[in-house]
């Protein structure tokens, strides 16, 4: 079994570690006391077991074996079963990594199936250890410090997040060209993040609609409004993440099409350079082609060619080199290609 830690409670003390879960049912019935059955990643089989020997109906077993659900608290009689998300800054890859936590609560019993490295439920039960008086409430008192540290361990979560975001707004202006697929990235951990808090509060809203019904002591009652008013902070924290990413995403859309308008203006101020230099070339070229035009023709060595003989005709070609050089270089003035 991947049992992680197990152990029967009477009057809020430990009294027994079972080495096994048959054992930790014999205890159970023995001492009357509650079992804490913490499971990391279970099988299908394991559950299977568990939920026989709790005589947990056939439901809640096939919805604790579904993954990949999103927070929930459902009630099958005297049992609660409760689906949290849970949640971890990893600091040197900035990203966060998100995990599922199923809680079976019952008359005498809870069961913990962690599917993931958080939340650290060691330190839920070192506390609940240490308060006798509290764990001493029953399985609610350890339902309730279970939510209290899934909210816990969203703090450095919401402070790796916001550091992120302060780190994308200096890119952004910066122009770093790979700032659009950083900030894709983290809208969509901040949407999950967002998918993992938002539900929870209906879920408190739930558990405190039924504090007379099943006489939750006032203690429970004031540790639930605590962890209440912190999930409605990160709700709202997380909300103006999702909503200052939106608007770094256009802004940042914004700055790249200037940036391409402003590329494209400099190619066309390129290009409409480059324009002018051809057309001064090709006005320069055009004028001296006229008078080559001529000395190609006369340079040619044929016996019979018009004024070839011509006693002024040296004369008429310089005068008619120069005039169509003049004409040239009047029409490309006047086309202020020159």
């Amino acid at each position: 079994m991947s049992i992680v830690d197990n152990a029967v409670y009477v009057d809020g003390g430990r009294v027994e570690t079972p080495p096994s879960l048959d054992l930790t049912f014999e205890t159970m019935q023995r001492t009357g006391g509650i079992g804490w059955i913490g499971l990391y990643r279970p099988t299908l089989g394991e559950i299977e077991t568990v939920a026989e020997e709790l005589e947990v109906h056939s439901l809640v077993v096939e919805d604790a074996v579904a993954a990949h659900q999103r927070p929930k608290i459902e009630r099958y009689g005297d049992i609660l079963f409760t689906v949290l998300r849970t949640a971890r800054y990893i600091d040197f890859e900035e990203r966060v990594e998100f995990g599922e936590l199923h809680v079976l609560t019952g008359p005498s019993f809870v069961v913990t199936s962690r599917y993931a490295e958080t939340p650290d439920l060691s330190r839920v039960r070192t506390r609940l250890e240490a308060d006798a008086e509290l764990l001493a409430l029953g399985p609610e008192a350890i339902l309730y410090a279970i939510l209290d540290q899934v909210v816990d361990e969203y703090g450095p979560v919401v402070a790796g997040l916001e550091n992120d975001i302060d780190e994308i707004e200096f890119q952004v202006f910066d122009g770093d060209p790979s700032v659009s697929k950083r900030i894709y990235t983290l809208l969509r951990e901040v949407i999950e993040f967002q998918r993992a808090t938002r539900p929870l509060l209906d879920m408190i809203a739930s558990l405190r609609e039924g504090f007379d019904k099943y006489h939750v002591a006032e203690e429970l009652r004031r540790r639930l409004r605590d962890v209440q008013d912190h999930v409605i902070k990160i709700a709202d924290r997380v909300d103006g993440f999702r909503a200052l990413l939106e608007n770094i995403l256009n802004v940042n859309a914004a700055l790249v099409a200037q940036r391409q308008n402003e590329e494209m203006q400099k190619m066309t101020e390129t290009s409409l350079a480059q324009n002018e230099e051809v057309k001064k070339i090709s006005s320069w070229a055009a004028i001296f082609f006229a008078p080559t035009l001529v000395g190609s023709i006369y340079g040619m060595n044929f016996d019979h060619m018009p004024e070839l003989l011509w006693r002024y005709g040296y004369a008429f070609s310089l005068g008619l080199m120069l005039a169509g050089s003049v004409v040239l270089y009047i029409i490309f003035k006047r086309k202020n290609w020159l």
